[in-house]
């Protein structure tokens, strides 16, 4: 069995979510309760500051989801920077194109799997022609998964059967509503945890120690999915990791091919359009948690990139 290794990033730091009704395209179910601002007595009656907006947590249970389903509501919930808070293997059977893990930019073909422990940020393209499956492992899995991302390109017909009728015999106990059928999907997930483990360990050792560039880029991915609703700027970013702005940017390009400002933007705003999606939280709430200076600078960032203003968004003018 013959496996080609793209490469490997350290996990990232892991996002934090909470609470929703409605369904998105993971196949989670999810609350759209609305952030409440409180009043305050103090002389004068004053709003106290609204609670910084989150999103809902993701099932604790396992989901197998068409890579597919998850582009319903917009490309960009695939194509933009996000994080996910559990553990996730894609498994590309057919297209091809580009998928950003930790910073760094690689082709995915068919037969590519690609494994993303809980935190790393990462962003992949689609078109009409790619197909294949998402296998969420539930926050809560106890399961031996690996601690780094994987990126595999698996060429043996055997392996890829295998890991495709695993995949299929997890799906099929999960719909089947048969006594039983967590725990038989639940063994499957086993196995197929086995089998990540395995062509993870066959593969080759690094031949070249990873370029400077690509551990600055990894690091700097990190600290971002940890704080970009700081309002921290690349200043301050390139300042932690001891470099300056220019030399963090042209490191982004060269690995990803975008700047270090348009990851974080990119970042924060696929952060805002899933508040806005499926959350009732007020726009002025959601540019205040993302670290806006003002929900004006927000909106304007928001129009300039996305073409639309919150509200339209929101309302899917």
């Amino acid at each position: 069995m013959l496996l080609v290794k793209l490469f490997n990033t350290p996990p990232l730091s892991q996002m934090t979510t909470q609470g929703s009704d409605l369904r998105r395209p993971d196949g989670a179910r999810q609350d759209a309760e609305p952030a409440k601002a409180t009043r305050a007595k103090s002389g004068a009656r004053k709003a106290t500051p609204a609670k910084p907006a989150r999103l809902p947590e993701p099932p604790s249970v396992p989901r197998v989801v068409p890579i597919a389903r998850l582009v319903q509501g917009g490309r960009w919930r695939v194509e933009a920077m996000r994080a996910l808070s559990e553990p996730c293997l894609l498994w590309f059977t057919r297209g091809q194109g580009r998928i950003t893990m930790g910073g760094t930019t690689r082709g995915y073909g068919p037969f590519t799997a690609v494994f993303l422990p809980a935190g790393v940020m990462h962003a992949f393209e689609i078109g009409l022609q790619t197909h294949g499956m998402a296998v969420f492992f539930g926050r809560n899995t106890d399961l031996a998964l690996p601690h780094a991302a994987q990126h595999l390109r698996i060429r043996d017909t055997a392996a890829q059967a295998e890991l495709t009728g695993l995949i299929d015999s997890v799906t099929r106990e999960l719909e089947s509503g048969r006594p039983g059928a967590e725990r038989a999907a639940s063994h499957y997930l086993g196995l197929l945890s086995v089998v990540i483990e395995r062509q993870t360990a066959a593969l080759p050792a690094e031949a070249r120690p990873t370029p400077p560039a690509r551990k600055l880029v990894a690091r700097y991915s990190a600290l971002l999915e940890r704080d970009f609703r700081s309002g921290h700027t690349i200043a301050d970013y390139a300042a932690q990791l001891g470099v300056t702005a220019t030399h963090l940017t042209r490191a982004c390009r060269a690995n990803c091919g975008r700047a270090a400002s348009e990851l974080l933007q990119e970042r924060r705003l696929y952060e805002a359009r899933r508040l806005l999606a499926e959350t009732r939280v007020p726009v002025k709430d959601i540019a205040e948690t993302l670290g806006f200076a003002s929900p004006a600078y927000f909106t304007r960032s928001f129009h300039a990139k996305i073409g639309k203003t919150p509200s339209q968004f929101r309302r899917g003018d």
